[in-house]
């Protein structure tokens, strides 16, 4: 690991990766690389997730080349230097704000987007003009190899390199110095990253999770609130840091939000050969735990062999539950039920702040009053998950569920520093911010400075 880094630092110390036309050849040539072997990442995915070819091109393959496409076209102004005002007591001078890279990066991925949340943050990395050492999840194997097979052929290892292995490789490579720690998974895991990180003052990206939030009020459309959470749910079977974690529904619209998803889980996920499968054997059985079968109102059915877990509705379901106790990431969606919203609005402000917060309603006025009284990573009104696919909007969380944003510019500055400056004439000199200092001159200053 540290022969690795000292390697990278190497060639990051030699400037090469600084210029507009290395950085934009990259990109371009990761670009040609996805594109070629799309084939093989969509067969990956299957093998890892059971992810169907659509789903896994829209969410994995598909988002990342759109996202290169973003960087290339709009990398020379991200790297434009940017001119500021100047202050009244600097004349003669111009402010300067310059994007630089940091330095080596080191880029952890997960098991839940494997492809897409590995190469996502690397635009950011190349287009920001850093050096990269990506350990992507060990618990996706066959996506592991396509990336080791992508970077490791394709590109120098002093430039990109992917690092294989379990939990003891990711633990040796926190051990070491980076310029940038870019993390996505688990709040747990997250907490040792940012421990680690601490040694050196690194400057980290956690991108973790949560129990984030739906609430659904008595002025929701019903029919179209049920199709959204459930595409925004049980996609890639529930393991999405983002999807509907629990539902709060109006007690009035409850009989009929349950009628309403039961028939849209009936018409959209009958098929369960199509429908995403958990992980690994761990996570099933964590997740079947979490299935209160005197509370399953549709759904409940698991396969061990298979690693399938039926789309599942939860009523009745209190705080107290355990399927309320951590983030579900799976097929399990528990309902609670409320009367008055300022109520739900109270426990909420309780709990962790979530990744994301999703409202269904009609009612500008709690729109407004929802928006302006939770703090959450990022949301939706009237819809949920698709808030993910804007390259304009960073993406991040808040407090428990991480901090630092990505996606489109914002990878660019996640991973750049934004180096100020002035340029000062030397035909002029401000002689009065010399001492000595006389009351004269004191009271002159006061008049520029109030």
């Amino acid at each position: 690991m540290k022969a690795l880094i000292e390697k990278q630092r190497a060639f990051f110390l030699t400037d090469a990766t600084k210029s507009y036309d290395f950085r934009v050849s990259q990109l371009k040539k990761l670009k040609t690389l996805i594109t070629n072997h799309q084939d093989e990442i969509l067969q990956a995915l299957f093998v890892d997730l059971h992810k169907s070819n659509f789903e896994a091109y829209t969410t994995e393959v598909g988002f990342n080349l759109r996202s290169i496409s973003m960087a290339i076209s709009n990398l020379k102004k991200w790297m434009k230097k940017k001119k500021y005002p100047n202050e009244l007591f600097v004349p003669f001078s111009s402010s300067y704000v310059i994007a630089e890279p940091k330095g080596v990066v080191l880029l952890i991925g997960p098991y839940n987007y494997p492809f897409q949340l590995v190469i996502e943050p690397l635009i950011g990395a190349i287009a920001a003009g850093n050096t990269v050492i990506i350990k992507p999840s060990e618990f996706t194997t066959d996506t592991e190899k396509v990336l080791e097979k992508l970077i490791n052929t394709n590109f120098d290892e002093a430039y990109l390199k992917v690092v294989k292995g379990d939990a003891s490789v990711t633990k040796a490579l926190l051990l070491e110095k980076f310029d940038h720690i870019f993390f996505t998974g688990s709040t747990r895991v997250g907490q040792i990253v940012y421990q680690a990180a601490s040694q050196y003052l690194t400057p980290v990206t956690l991108e973790l999770g949560g129990k984030s939030p739906t609430i659904i009020d008595e002025t929701a459309n019903i029919d179209l609130a049920a199709e959204r959470i459930a595409f925004a749910k049980f996609t890639n079977a529930g393991q999405t840091c983002i999807a509907p974690d629990f539902v709060y529904v109006h007690q009035d619209v409850k009989a009929k939000f349950i009628e309403a998803m039961s028939n849209v889980i009936k018409k959209r996920y009958a098929d369960r050969a199509s429908f995403g499968r958990i992980v690994n054997t761990g996570h099933f059985n964590r997740l079947s735990g979490l299935i209160d079968e005197k509370k399953v109102v549709l759904g409940g059915q698991t396969s061990k062999e298979d690693k399938f877990i039926q789309p599942t509705l939860l009523d009745a379901v209190t705080w107290n539950d355990p399927v309320m106790q951590e983030e579900i990431f799976g097929p399990i969606l528990p309902l609670l039920s409320f009367t008055n919203l300022e109520d739900v609005i109270s426990i909420l402000k309780t709990k962790e702040k979530p990744l994301a917060l999703y409202f269904f309603s009609e009612n500008k006025t709690s729109q407004k009053r929802v928006w302006n009284a939770l703090s959450f990573g990022n949301g939706a009104i009237n819809d949920a998950l698709m808030q993910v696919a804007s390259r304009h909007l960073p993406f991040g969380g808040v407090g428990h569920s991480g901090f630092g944003s990505y996606h489109g510019y914002f990878s660019f500055k996640t991973f750049s520093h934004e180096k100020s400056y002035i340029h000062k004439s030397t035909r002029f000199d401000l002689k009065i911010i010399y001492p000595p200092y006389s009351a004269m001159k004191l009271k002159a200053i006061k008049k520029f400075i109030k």
